[in-house]
């Protein structure tokens, strides 16, 4: 029974508000500096309960020149840094002595405006999914919830990913065997957040708004005391705004930094096959000119040369990986959906005011 629970994949997140509310503050706290810690919880057949989570305390490391080095490439791998990994081992410990859940079940990150597809986030990630499959990263886009929306996912690696990371070989010859893609990098795990049941009934002793916004008069100062007045909700003048969106804005900046690394990771690629080419234009002539000079040294009646020297002298330049090309496509993919998600009510107002936009 164990060991078919244990292979029943894992079909959604199960977090409680709890872990919600301190994950938004730790979060809303360190922007614009990332934020990382350790979520605790249980696999429940197929469900993974996350019930606690832990911050990652700040790791200030000095470089070799004595000033500081980059916080925001030390907060984003303090995940896998081991001073966290034997700080959460102690507070899995003490956990366990309290005899709440204990588990480790993956990590949290934050993240601007859907910028977390990166190669530090897919190796913080490996590095809990190589020990347990079952473990997640909650990423917290907290531009997007400053909008009024909270903005949580979680993600996992995928197992055909997991097997090429494992191998480390991300060549186009590799990728073309394994039919690999930038699509199959991560797998979207749906996310529930969930309340106690005391939450709940406070929940439902929150008075609801009125149900239509014409109220009756009241007929006397009893029916005042009886029922009193129940105004209706202030109408939001936001939704009339025709300025663009500046979250449309700068999420366009970072998919044309996208878009402009891309076409240099594709012209780094393109000058490999280049030295690729003329190394092999190289082999081939020296190979040519070898096997004249045998046929020249056998009608002499003399022991020929051998034809494998090329690999001694000519050196095939290595073929660069293909993982910073798959992320930031994985990545562009991102930020276009974004671009729709936001165009979609801009749209409309500009098609609803074109009238008066349009010179006549």
């Amino acid at each position: 029974m164990a060991d078919a629970q244990k292979d029943v994949p894992i079909k959604s997140a199960q977090v409680e508000s709890l872990v919600v509310m301190k994950i938004v503050k730790h979060c809303s706290s360190s922007f614009p500096t990332i934020a990382t810690g350790s979520l605790v919880g249980m696999d429940n057949n197929g469900v993974l309960e996350i019930t606690n989570a832990f911050p990652f305390p700040n790791i200030d490391v000095l470089g070799a020149d004595g000033h500081q080095s980059d916080a925001t490439s030390l907060a984003a791998a303090a995940a896998r840094a081991k001073a966290n990994i034997a700080y959460q081992n102690e507070m899995i410990r003490h956990l366990k002595e309290v005899n709440v859940d204990a588990n480790n079940v993956g990590w949290y990150t934050s993240a601007t405006m859907g910028n977390f597809i990166n190669l530090t986030f897919i190796e913080n990630q490996y590095h809990y999914q190589r020990e347990n499959d079952k473990t997640v990263a909650l990423v917290h886009d907290v531009s997007r919830s400053s909008q009024g929306t909270l903005s949580l996912r979680a993600f996992k690696l995928s197992p055909e990913f997991m097997v090429a990371y494992k191998e480390g070989k991300f060549t186009t010859e590799s990728l073309q065997k394994s039919k690999l893609t930038f699509r199959d990098i991560l797998v979207e795990v749906p996310v529930v957040v969930h309340n106690t049941h005391l939450l709940t009934s406070f929940l439902h002793q929150i008075p609801a708004p009125p149900e239509s916004a014409e109220i009756p008069l009241p007929a006397s100062l009893d029916d005042i005391r009886r029922d009193p007045v129940k105004l209706p909700s202030h109408p939001s003048f936001d939704t009339l705004d025709l300025s663009i969106d500046p979250f449309l804005e700068k999420t366009c900046d970072l998919l044309l930094d996208s878009i402009e690394a891309h076409y240099s990771d594709l012209n780094n690629h393109q000058y490999y096959q280049r030295q690729l080419a003329r190394e092999q234009f190289k082999i081939t002539q020296w190979q040519a000119k070898r096997k004249a000079d045998n046929a020249a040294r056998l009608a002499a009646k003399q022991e020929p040369l051998p034809e494998d020297e090329w690999q001694r002298l000519f050196k095939l330049p290595q073929e660069p990986s293909r993982l910073e090309g798959m992320l930031n496509a994985r990545q562009v993919e991102q930020y276009s959906k974004q671009v729709d998600g936001f165009t979609a009510a801009i749209t409309t107002k500009m098609f609803a005011v074109r009238g008066n936009l349009l010179p006549e």
